[in-house]
């Protein structure tokens, strides 16, 4: 077990308990729903748009884009060039639909336009991508404080799980705003931090850094072909197009952020500044992680280590040291890229700072898991309880249920990031869950949004076909060898590019027929 110094421990412990006397400092305004889900629409855009930025900024990016870079290169990068894009489009035709609807929920207006299946379809969608990201958060926090301390995977998910809740029933949509506010201050500076302690080790410096990186085509954003199949620019541009598409337009920890600002323009002005700040910190992340790569090339003893610790945990209990020394020498970057940075974390971080460190990875964690906590709870409230089971509650009602949903997603989040416990890259498995249920609920929206004359049997249909397209696409690469011919084989980020198409032109498609019939 790895024993954390002293002070270090003493910093971790005030971080965590500073963040339950945050909730405790909000509770004494949260005293309704309305500020509880959108903090009575006091919140500031650059307040707003630094959470959105922190929320961006989560463990994910922490651990796993140095990962990536770690074990491939900078092609995932190119996720970060396609927010202007989306950015773009969301400020201008998202922000002022949602404030002028003044619906808190981002699918209250699904059920308006198609009916009710539309709006639980969403919401399942909705739900769906929060436990995922909620789970590979989870994951990754575990993965690196695992490193740090000793202490059981598990363990550390329900600990952190518990502070976590605490400040986020507590404190309402306006502690998590205003800790995030702080928190990317902190994951910055951590980050920075990093990359520094690499440098200043490297033998060499940043030239040594860039010559190896070349050396290894670690600074490549991908093929320029015109390739599907494979994790090529433009897979990869197409998917961040889309998926932060669903963020800034469909995503309730997004949505319900435009409603905490005064007006529109502060909502999109949020928009904008969590784009400026995000685009450059990745790529702060992406440099740490081809660093790291240059540092533990010339370093290969620590790269034994990795190798020798992912043998251990992939073999059965029990094995041979022949067996995993055998098992370590086939195993790629690639295969330890995540437990790259907690490594460096341990043995190079001097003491003192480690806890610094381990902080900055908490906020980045604790910001994005209590922002898909509350606005989980906002969805279920509205979209799910309200709806079907009682729609006349009064305030105290209402606050009761907004608590124990907050309460119920973060113990699901919890069980989610145990499940994934194991898995190979956090990075890829967020990605590709989020494009699987993002896909669906982006295409009925858009739908609705842009063809003004599609009705709800064509929305449906739509659909239908949609989720048959998603599952093939999910599912047919594990199908047997002898039915190769049924296989997917476009890239697995590709599915929610063609599922929301699909989705979106097969209803533009009926309602064009339906149109031409009836002239």
């Amino acid at each position: 077990m790895k024993n954390l110094p002293l002070f270090d421990l003493a910093v971790i412990a005030i971080y965590l308990l500073g963040m339950i006397l945050v909730g405790f400092y909000f509770s004494r305004k949260n005293k309704s729903s309305d500020h509880f889900t959108k903090a009575s629409g006091t919140i500031p855009g650059w307040a707003i748009g630094m959470s959105i930025y922190a929320t961006f900024l989560s463990s994910n990016t922490f651990l796993g884009v140095p990962g990536k870079a770690f074990g491939d290169n900078w092609n995932a990068f190119v996720f970060s060039l396609s927010m202007p894009l989306a950015a773009w489009v969301a400020s201008k035709y998202f922000v002022p639909f949602y404030r002028n609807t003044g619906e808190i929920s981002a699918y209250t207006n699904l059920e308006k336009r198609f009916g009710a299946w539309a709006r639980t379809y969403a919401v399942v969608c909705f739900l769906l991508t929060q436990l995922a990201r909620m789970g590979s958060i989870f994951f990754g926090i575990a993965l690196s404080l695992q490193a740090l301390t000793g202490y059981s995977m598990s363990m550390i998910m329900i600990v952190m799980g518990i502070c976590i809740i605490i400040y986020t029933v507590l404190g309402g949509i306006e502690a998590v705003i205003w800790t995030e506010v702080v928190q990317g201050v902190i994951k910055t500076l951590g980050a920075v931090l990093i990359l520094y302690l690499i440098v200043a080790d490297m033998p060499g410096g940043v030239s040594s850094i860039m010559e190896i990186g070349k050396a290894n085509d670690k600074f490549s954003l991908g093929t320029l072909d015109f390739n599907f199949i494979e994790s090529s620019f433009w897979v990869v541009l197409l998917y961040g197009f889309f998926i932060n598409l669903n963020n800034f337009g469909m995503d309730q920890n997004y949505v319900q952020r435009y409603h905490t600002a005064p007006n529109s323009k502060e909502a999109s002005k949020s928009l904008w500044l969590c784009v400026f700040l995000y685009v450059p910190a990745s790529l702060l992340f992406f440099i740490i992680g081809s660093a790291l790569f240059a540092y533990y090339s010339v370093n290969p003893e620590f790269t034994e280590v990795l190798r020798q610790q992912v043998a251990v945990e992939r073999l059965p209990i029990g094995s041979s040291a022949a067996q995993i020394s055998q098992m370590a020498a086939t195993l790629q970057p690639a295969d330890y890229g995540d437990k790259v940075m907690p490594h460096f974390m341990v043995t190079k971080i001097p003491a003192g700072l480690v806890g610094l460190i381990v902080s900055a990875i908490l906020s980045a964690a604790m910001s994005t898991i209590s922002s898909g906590m509350n606005a989980s709870a906002t969805v279920f409230s509205v979209d799910i309880y309200k709806r079907y089971f009682k729609q006349d509650i009064n305030e105290k009602q209402t606050m009761f249920v907004l608590h124990t949903s907050t309460v119920v997603f973060g113990l699901l989040g919890m069980a989610a990031g145990i499940a994934m416990i194991g898995v190979k890259s956090i990075l890829d498995v967020w990605w590709q869950l989020s494009g699987i249920f993002a896909a669906g609920m982006l295409g009925l929206f858009l739908l609705g949004l842009i063809s003004k004359q599609s009705k709800n049997h064509e929305a449906i249909i739509a659909t239908i076909i949609g989720i048959l397209v998603i599952i093939w696409m999910t599912f047919s690469p594990l199908l047997p060898v002898e039915y190769d011919y049924l296989r997917n084989t476009l890239h697995y980020n590709m599915i929610i590019v063609v599922g929301t198409l699909t989705i979106f032109l097969v209803g533009v498609l009926l309602t064009r027929l339906r149109r031409r019939s009836s002239i």
